[in-house]
């Protein structure tokens, strides 16, 4: 099985709590980076989703957070789409440090809305796989 789809980013100081660690917050903010990188890496730019008459929507987040980040620590997040036959998708994620030890893990329920209709619509993989240039990560 490959790895999966991962961004590098540090955690700065400005986004800690008065303890010093990650503000719980910025795990959502680094979450939706590693996923709208996911997605220009495949070829999918937020223009070409709207020129396309859709945009993506969270229904649902979920964060486990197993250890401490502090300033100045480094992490991977994941991203990993799971695509089903109904009109929502799960977007998988997980913030590892450096040395492999999981930070924290973002399940995440989403969907693909026609912005005209203003519904979900149907079968929101095959749509977005329609607008890469490389589904092969999606």
């Amino acid at each position: 099985m490959s790895e999966p789809f991962s961004v590098p980013v540090t955690v700065r100081g400005y986004e800690t709590d008065v303890q010093g660690h990650l503000n719980q917050s910025v795990y959502l903010n680094y979450a939706e980076h590693a996923r709208w990188s996911l997605l220009d890496a495949a070829g999918i730019t937020q223009a070409a989703l709207i020129g396309s008459g859709v945009g993506p929507v969270a229904l649902e987040t979920t964060i486990r957070y197993l250890r401490e980040l502090l300033a100045g620590d480094e992490v991977d997040v994941t991203c990993g789409f799971e695509w089903g036959e109904g009109k929502t998708f799960r977007i998988q994620q997980t913030i590892r440090k450096k040395d492999g030890t999981v930070a924290a893990e973002i399940t995440a329920v989403g969907g693909l809305m026609d912005l005209k209709a203003r519904r979900l619509v149907a079968n929101a993989g095959e749509v977005l796989k329609g607008l890469a240039t490389d589904p092969s990560l999606l």
